[in-house]
């Protein structure tokens, strides 16, 4: 949020402290087709966001539908980042820290995604059914 803010120019001066986000920011590559990369961050945070508040609903606990589009959104999102921070590291040859902030959140989401795609393969009810005959 705060380098799309940034990037629309509603916050003046980056402050990241360490690292160099102005260089970064300021590259070609910080937008695709005029619109910041920032952006496309914060929409991919709300939707798994949205999308992990959705699967907590008790009606959607069993089903391995909204488990399954997690870990794709999560994916995509791992891989969006992934290239991005080959562009910092090896074209534009500077880092952000607060991309690679995002890097390392999107990795423990997808972890965490793809943990809960394997292990909720089987629904509660039946995991405890299980529980009770072992």
């Amino acid at each position: 949020m705060y380098l799309w803010l940034h990037a629309i120019g509603v916050i003046g001066e980056l402050k990241c402290g360490t690292g160099s986000c102005e260089v970064v920011q300021a590259s070609p590559y910080a937008r695709v087709a005029g619109v910041p990369v920032a952006f496309f961050g914060v929409v991919g945070y709300v939707a798994l966001f949205v999308t992990a508040l959705v699967g907590l609903q008790p009606s959607f606990l069993p089903k391995r539908s909204v488990s399954a589009l997690l870990a794709a959104l999560a994916t995509g999102g791992l891989v969006f980042t992934a290239y991005l921070t080959y562009l910092e590291a090896f074209v534009i040859q500077a880092w952000c820290r607060w991309c690679l902030g995002s890097a390392a959140v999107i990795a423990v989401i997808w972890v965490v995604a793809v943990l809960g795609l394997r292990n909720g393969a089987v629904a509660p009810s039946q995991r405890d059914s299980a529980r009770s005959l072992g």
